[in-house]
């Protein structure tokens, strides 16, 4: 039995000895495949950057971008100076995009602002050709107004200090009014004196006129044509209904307006005859005579008759007879048309 057993315990022990050695082989020979497996590894890696060392020798670094680079720093097999070099160029390039972002941004700018410019220089010339424009418009409409405008502040200082043709159809002008009170030369009798008579109001009839004016003393007659002539005479007699001419040294005719406005008011003063003032009722006014009225009026007291310088003196230069003595006042001889006859008297 003991020998049994010390057999049993040798084959045992064998046994496990075997065992260990086997395992211990299996180890070495492990081992052994995991350094050929690393040693290949190795070799492989080495290739790869032999190969990339080729590869990126010739390959052109500048044209690689951020997106190429963030890839291959992934990779450990590339030489540091290359990912430098890498790194520097998307740098450069980085800075780069930065410039030209910048400078797109202001040639951007710049465009707006040039825009906004034009628009604006365009919109100031708009206002202001509009506002030329309007302030032409605007001084022609003065230009138009002022005549109309002087004529009614004139219409006020004449009512204000002359109100004897403050109510006159022939009088606007207190041009006018200074002349006739500088010619008439009688501050009290111009002062006093009033419109006794008006065609448009108390009719076109001499006997209307006589019946108003005759024996009123000093008396003042204007006449307007429809040509706008303004002119008349004054007598210090007066009319008186029965007589036929009356002689008056201190009589005169006058002109305050021709058709076109352009000539100053002028006084014609008496020359010494007999005829210086028609008084018959068959009549209107009549002033001067020799042949033929300086100026007269018929009984409808119109149509009127102008013969200037019959009895009245003519302005130099200008013959008894001609047409241009026998139109001063009136524009013609007998072919013009009165508007209005104002009588003045106290």
């Amino acid at each position: 039995m003991d020998n049994n057993n010390n057999n049993n315990q040798i084959e045992n022990a064998n046994q496990n000895e075997n065992e260990n050695e086997m395992k211990n082989l299996e180890k070495k020979k492990s081992k052994i495949k995991r350094k050929k497996r690393k040693r290949k590894r190795k070799r492989k890696g080495i290739e790869k950057k032999r190969l990339f060392h080729s590869f990126f020798s010739l390959f052109d670094k500048d044209s690689i971008s951020k997106q190429d680079f963030d890839k291959l720093k992934q990779f450990d097999f590339f030489p540091k100076s290359f990912l430098v070099d890498i790194q520097n160029k998307v740098i450069q390039d980085n800075q780069k995009e930065i410039e030209n972002k910048e400078k797109e941004i202001e040639d951007k700018n710049k465009e707006i602002e040039d825009k906004w410019k034009k628009e604006i220089e365009d919109k100031n010339k708009e206002i202001e050709e509009k506002w030329k424009k309007e302030n032409q418009d605007l001084k022609t409409e003065n230009e138009k107004m002022k005549p109309i405008f002087d004529q009614y502040q004139m219409e006020i200082e004449l009512r204000k200090n002359f109100p004897q043709f403050s109510d006159s159809e022939i009088i606007k002008d207190i041009e006018y009014v200074k002349k006739l009170q500088e010619w008439i030369n009688d501050n009290n009798f111009f002062s006093k004196m009033k419109k006794g008579f008006s065609a448009k109001k108390d009719g076109f009839d001499c006997k209307n006129w006589h019946k108003a004016v005759d024996n009123k003393g000093k008396t003042l007659v204007i006449i307007k044509t429809k040509d706008n002539f303004i002119f008349g005479g004054f007598t210090q007699v007066g009319f008186n209904g029965n007589s036929g001419w009356i002689n008056d040294s201190n009589s005169f005719i006058f002109s305050l307006r021709n058709d076109k406005g352009d000539r100053d008011p002028e006084k014609f003063n008496h020359n010494g005859g007999s005829y210086a003032i028609h008084c018959g009722l068959s009549y209107g006014p009549i002033f001067g005579y020799s042949g033929n009225w300086d100026w007269g009026l018929v009984s409808t007291l119109q149509p009127g008759h102008s013969s200037f310088g019959s009895s009245y003196n003519l302005p130099n230069g200008i013959k008894k007879g001609t047409n241009e003595a026998q139109s001063y006042l009136a524009g013609s001889y007998n072919k013009w048309i009165v508007d209005e006859v104002e009588t003045y008297f106290i």
